[in-house]
């Protein structure tokens, strides 16, 4: 009884890293990085827990077949949050690769808004 006890425990556990999994790729689509960092800093013991857990559990087929499939799962999640992660990353530096050449091209120039003249359309 002990043991389905702690392999409904483990589970449990999965069930809360997959779901924190799925909250992490919503901080990231909105742009809240730190609170995604903060998340995937405070599941980092509730891994190392569910990895004690599966080492000295002892686990029937079906079970074992449970915890496969529920970390094969978790696996696609966190490959999905680093897939977006590296996209957003690419994304930032192509924009700062843009703004230093517009910066670069404005400083050739010697560009100054206040210096330079406007056009006034006078026929209004």
């Amino acid at each position: 009884m002990r043991s389905n006890q702690q392999f409904e425990q483990l589970m449990l556990q999965y069930q809360q890293l997959k779901n924190g999994a799925n909250d992490i790729f919503d901080m990231i689509q909105k742009e809240d990085y730190d609170g995604a960092i903060t998340m995937l800093k405070a599941r980092e013991p509730l891994f190392l827990n569910c990895k004690c857990m599966r080492k000295y559990l002892e686990l029937t087929p079906e079970e074992e077949k449970s915890v496969e499939t529920v970390t094969n799962e978790l696996r696609e999640l966190e490959k999905r949050n680093i897939e977006l992660m590296q996209q957003r990353k690419n994304d930032v530096e192509s924009e700062l690769k843009h703004t230093q050449k517009v910066e670069k091209i404005q400083q050739a120039y010697e560009f100054n808004s206040n210096s330079s003249g406007t056009i006034l359309n006078v026929e209004e």
